[in-house]
Formats: structure tokens, C-alpha cells, sequence
């Protein structure tokens, strides 16, 4: 493969790591002040504008500890609770043809686990949370991608295309069958635009990464 679609290849990982990364931290915990300015930043706006999200312009004019308290009082009525609420988990929206779902710690839980740990990626000791939240799986996503990134960099076709035979498997087996129904969960019960935009986006992107890398 010549130099130049090599390079194509690598900037076109790190981009889909960068959102992988960004969407992680999204669904992971209420959002900081950090995370807020990067998703503001212009740069990053404009590639979030590409995959479909309307512009969040009003929105962001609060002044910031207003915008991070709303947006905190939304993350915990959507995905904590106490009373009912949107789980982040893949085992209680991906509807398996055995029957075991629609409760945490499902068959697909395990199986989430058992695939991320066969990449030689491993849980950490601290980690408390559950195998399948949406937050692993995109940040799993997002260590791979990487890895192909390096790989483009150097040169290692091989490699670059062992990862995407991964994002591939992962995406079909196991994102594509809940994501797009979680995310229309939250866009249908969510007061704040911004994670009305954010569901969105999660879903448009996901499904446009199997599209697309149904044709590499």
C-alpha cells in the first residue's frame, strides 16, 4: 500500500478514536468542566457537525456552572436513578434470540468481557463498574482504533487490518444490536438538547462505522 492512502488510513483512526474517546466520557460520569470546553471547542464541533449534530450554540451560552449542574441533575435522572431510568448496559437493550436479556449482568455481559480480554486488554484492579457499559465498549473501541492509528503510522498494513477485523466483529456482534436503542430511548425522554445531540450522534456514528468498515 503506498504512503499516501497508508496516511489517509492513520488520519481516518485517529479521527474515529477522537470521537470513540470523546463519546466514552460522555456516558461515563456526569460531565467536567474539561470535557465541556473540548466538546465546545470549534474544531471539535465542526467534526461532530460532519457526523449530523445540530449546533448547540443556545445551549452552550449558560453561564458554565449552570450548563455543568443541569447537565449533571440530567446524567443522573437518565442513567442512575434512583427512580426508573435509561441503564447504559448492552445486556438489558440487546435483544438476543436466547432470551437472555433485558436484565445487567446478561449473557452479552460476559461475553463483552471475555471478547475485550481476548485482545490482551484487561479491566483494571479499581474498576468497579460492569463489563458492558456503554462507556467500556466505546472506550474499547477507541484503544482499538488507536492501535490501528499506530499501526497505519508505521506501516504495518497487517496489523492496521488485524485491528479493523476486530472493530468489524465487535460492532456486529455487539454495539449495532443496542446502541441505536438506547440512544433512542434517551432522545425520547431527555430535557436537555445536549443529550438529545449527543444520542444522536452516538447513533449515526455507530452506524455509519458499520457501513463503513463493511467496505474495507
Amino acid at each position: 500500500m503506498n504512503n499516501i492512502k497508508s496516511n489517509e488510513n492513520r488520519i481516518g483512526a485517529e479521527r474515529r478514536s477522537a470521537i470513540y474517546s470523546m463519546l466514552a466520557a460522555v456516558y461515563r460520569q456526569e460531565l467536567s468542566s474539561e470535557l465541556l470546553r473540548q466538546i465546545k471547542d470549534p474544531r471539535f464541533m465542526g467534526v461532530l457537525s460532519d457526523l449530523g449534530a445540530e449546533p448547540m450554540d443556545d445551549f452552550f451560552q449558560k453561564p458554565e456552572e449552570k450548563l455543568l449542574d443541569e447537565l449533571a441533575v440530567e446524567y443522573t435522572r437518565l442513567f442512575l436513578g434512583p427512580g426508573k431510568h435509561i441503564s447504559p448496559h448492552e445486556s438489558v437493550h440487546h435483544q438476543r434470540s436466547d432470551g437472555d436479556w433485558g436484565k445487567i449482568w446478561g449473557a452479552a455481559t460476559v461475553e463483552v468481557k471475555k471478547f475485550i480480554e481476548a485482545t490482551g486488554l484487561s479491566f483494571g484492579d479499581d474498576y468497579k463498574g460492569m463489563p458492558d457499559h456503554i462507556s467500556v465498549e466505546l472506550e474499547f473501541m477507541q484503544q482499538v482504533t488507536l492501535r490501528e492509528e499506530q499501526a497505519w503510522g508505521e506501516e504495518d498494513e497487517e496489523g492496521a487490518l488485524y485491528c479493523t477485523k476486530i472493530e468489524k466483529k465487535f460492532i456486529e456482534e455487539h454495539l449495532i444490536h443496542w446502541i441505536p436503542i438506547f440512544c433512542e430511548k434517551i432522545i425520547q425522554d431527555t430535557e436537555l438538547h445536549f443529550y438529545r445531540e449527543m444520542a444522536a450522534l452516538t447513533r449515526n456514528f455507530i452506524e455509519l462505522e458499520k457501513k463503513e468498515i463493511n467496505c474495507v
